[in-house]
């Protein structure tokens, strides 16, 4: 788990991501999986969500109104982006979905407490953050037992 960084409020992973940082690394995951993402169709759809929920766990890790607790949350979020061992690993094609179910399954978690305006006013991906929660959590089940099997 991570701890508080040396800026108040901000888990350690999202203190170490600068805003510049943060933006590349979007960039970077934007440009990587969307040529990818044709090659995959349904859940390369899902693919194209990665970029934009990252950027959202970020800019929600560095929101004054979220409170600690869940900014801890949302550092191990952040984290598992950067982790190098994951469920999926990232090199395959696909290795990027369970990064991104985690993140999805972390803001759902967060919309207990946190205001849904806050999650809308800081999402940047097509259509309503709480419309793309929903339908990823809904194809998680399905691609997840798929996967294990």
């Amino acid at each position: 788990m991570t701890t508080e960084s040396e800026y108040p409020g901000r888990p350690a992973i999202a203190g170490n991501i600068s805003e510049e940082k943060a933006k590349r690394f979007y960039d970077r995951l934007r440009e990587n999986l969307g040529s990818r993402a044709k090659k995959f169709g349904k859940v390369g759809e899902l693919l194209l969500l990665v970029p934009d929920v990252f950027i959202l766990l970020w800019r929600l890790a560095n929101d004054p109104r979220v409170s600690s607790n869940h900014k801890v949350l949302l550092g191990s979020g952040l984290a598992y982006y950067f982790f190098p061992l994951d469920v999926v690993p990232d090199f395959l094609g696909i290795g990027f979905v369970d990064d991104l179910i985690f993140g999805v399954y972390i803001l759902n978690r967060l919309l207990q407490d946190v205001d849904e305006e806050i999650l809308r006013e800081h999402w940047s991906g097509e259509g309503d953050v709480l419309d793309m929660i929903r339908r990823v959590l809904g194809s998680a089940d399905g691609f997840l037992s798929k996967k294990f099997k």
